[in-house]
């Protein structure tokens, strides 16, 4: 374990010229990237294994990060590809039953910077004020005019095309859920299988996969430079039932290739469900582009409204763009954030296809929308009859 009198000095520069100093742990480095925050209070190795948050730094309003260690069991991707992590406190001592090793060494095994002793409530508050921007953090230069300079130098984050680095190479069978999952908990037999879909990885969170998997479906997963032709051949031989567009990293506005397959897809009446990306990626497609928010919704813990029932869901969310509020002239808003009343869902009209811009599988967070998956099915059933 890392002694907290061992951390090496960092130096940061935020482009609306402000200039810190902190403490590091994890990889040692010169780092840029957005910097955005989480207002989770658990699952700090969920957040940073997302591989939505590829091109970013985390800040955590949750003070103590580190308290319980890491395990593989908790991993939602392969690998982890945020920038790195802002926090108040770093606890070098970890105390779980189930840890494996510290966030420390779990952040230099995958090559992020960590950072603590700084004050994440002053950054929370210049980000809720100026909005998400980028920075640069290295325990290398520490001169204020030379990290502006490495920052100037830098693309953007809506600049990089980050599905390219978290999607899947070549397709795979994903069969794990929560009956089966490592994580110890089982049920006593397998879900059914109802349907069969293929999934789209932009970089999908394996608890989405296995909330998929758990709802009843049997789940083949597609790297992101997909075919739409042969999705459709393979919905019309009845090999797939349907197809679901996952959630991702960076500006889906920059995602034409993609956008061109799956207004394909719309084109050819497949069943689709997205999430997050995927929920974006729809609007783009159907002629309605998203715009960027101020400072995202990045945590565990946004009502947000069910528009059919009235019910009020404590759902998870990340994200950085949204959908418009023109795209009502085809489709039906199914699920409004309270917050700032943006679109979370839709069901668009005369075709089947919905999409929220939430998290119903959590991990972490809340679990009051895993239903959503279930509906998945229903409109696989309903366009077969």
């Amino acid at each position: 374990m890392t002694s907290l009198q061992n951390l090496k000095r960092v130096y940061i520069y935020l482009e609306n010229g402000i200039f810190l100093e902190a403490d590091s742990f994890g990889v040692e480095d010169t780092v840029v990237g957005e910097i955005v925050f989480n207002t989770s209070l658990s699952g700090y190795q969920e957040i940073v294994s997302d591989p939505s948050y590829a091109g970013q730094f985390v800040t955590f309003t949750m003070p103590e990060i580190g308290n319980v260690g890491v395990n593989i069991q908790d991993m939602e991707s392969k690998s982890a590809y945020a920038k790195g992590m802002i926090v108040r406190n770093y606890q070098s001592r970890y105390s779980n039953f189930r840890a494996e090793e510290s966030l420390h060494e779990f952040l230099i095994n995958h090559n992020i910077m960590g950072i603590c002793n700084i004050d994440t409530r002053y950054l929370t508050k210049m980000i809720r004020s100026e909005g998400a921007m980028m920075m640069v953090a290295s325990t290398e230069i520490s001169d204020k005019e030379e990290l502006k300079k490495v920052l100037d130098n830098s693309p953007r984050i809506e600049d990089v095309n980050y599905i390219e680095q978290v999607s899947t190479k070549v397709a795979y069978k994903h069969t794990s859920s929560t009956y089966n999952d490592k994580s110890g908990f089982e049920y006593e037999e397998a879900p059914e299988v109802k349907a069969k879909i293929a999934v789209i990885d932009f970089g999908v969170k394996r608890n989405i996969l296995n909330e998929l998997v758990n709802a009843g479906m049997s789940v083949d997963v597609r790297p992101n430079d997909f075919q739409a032709e042969d999705l459709i051949e393979q919905y019309n031989q009845k090999i797939i039932d349907g197809v679901f567009l996952s959630n991702g990293p960076g500006d889906p506005l920059v995602l034409k290739k993609e956008q061109e397959q799956i207004k394909k897809l719309i084109t050819a009446k497949i069943p689709i469900f997205g999430i997050c990306l995927g929920h974006q990626l729809l609007s783009i497609s159907h002629g309605y582009d998203t715009f960027k928010l101020k400072f995202g919704h990045h945590g565990g813990n946004h009502p947000v409204k069910n528009e059919k029932t009235g019910l009020v869901e404590i759902t998870a969310q990340n994200h950085n763009y949204n959908v418009p509020d023109n795209i009502i002239e085809i489709a039906d808003v199914t699920h409004t954030n309270l917050f700032d009343n943006t679109i979370e869902g839709l069901k668009y009209k005369n075709e089947p296809i919905f999409s929220v811009q939430h998290h119903p599988e959590a991990s972490p967070g809340p679990k009051e929308s895993a239903y959503i998956f279930k509906q998945f099915i229903d409109l696989m059933k309903e366009n077969r009859a």
